[in-house]
Parts: structure tokens; C-alpha cells; sequence
């Protein structure tokens, strides 16, 4: 059965989405921005401090669950400029240090906000 999953120490969902679900295996997230749960936007801010503001925002979702990093299986991550790559990467490394989760990094044309950088996860709740 699909739960709800909510914290204040994330951004609030703006839209018809959730922060995260999960059927208790499995955490989802929804694409975390470089926004604080303050709702400050991080967009005009180096590639490395939006991402790890992203990062942030899962970080506190998950531990909302009682998870951590660590139980991450895979990370997919949005950039408006592929260029950005090295140093979205440089801060990436700082969370997932050992055993990092699979990852895919994908340019698009445009994400929310006009943010560079947008993180979803999938984590596991065992």
C-alpha cells in the first residue's frame, strides 16, 4: 500500500505531487531542487551549492523514513547544462562517498525555476 511521506525540513510540494512515497520496500522522491525548506532559492548560487542543496532536500526526506544516504539504490540528476557535470559530480561525491548508489545524469532543456540541478532518489526502507 502506498504511503505518504512529508517533512518540513525539505521544501514543501508545490504542485499535485508528494515530497516521497513508498510501498515500505522502496522510497521514492520526487526531484528535489535547490530550494531550503525556507522556500529560498538557491538558482542564481554555483552548480556545487545547488546540488548539494538538492541533496540536502533528500537527505531530510529520508530520514523522515528513518533512512540515510547510505540506503540509497539509485540517484538520476537533472542538469540544464551538461557542462556543469565536474562540479555537480565534486558535490555528489560528498554524500555518497562509499559504495555510492547507480546514478544517471541526464542535461534537459529546462528544469523549475530556473534551477541547474534537480535530484531524485530511490531508496530502500529495509
Amino acid at each position: 500500500m502506498k504511503r505518504v511521506i512529508s517533512t518540513n525540513e525539505a521544501p514543501a510540494a508545490v504542485g499535485a505531487y508528494s515530497q516521497a512515497t513508498t510501498n515500505g520496500d522502496l522510497v521514492f522522491t520526487a526531484g528535489q531542487i535547490p530550494m531550503t525548506p525556507e522556500g529560498d532559492l538557491l538558482d542564481d548560487e554555483e552548480i556545487e551549492v545547488q546540488t548539494r542543496q538538492s541533496l540536502e532536500n533528500v537527505k531530510a526526506i529520508l530520514e523522515e523514513e528513518g533512512l540515510t544516504m547510505q540506503d540509497v539504490l539509485k540517484v538520476t540528476v537533472f542538469l540544464d547544462d551538461i557542462e556543469d557535470f565536474d562540479g555537480m559530480n565534486a558535490a555528489y561525491k560528498e554524500y555518497f562517498q562509499d559504495n555510492p548508489p547507480a546514478r544517471s545524469a541526464v542535461e534537459v532543456a529546462n528544469l523549475p525555476k530556473g534551477v541547474g540541478v534537480e535530484i531524485e532518489a530511490i531508496a530502500t526502507g529495509e
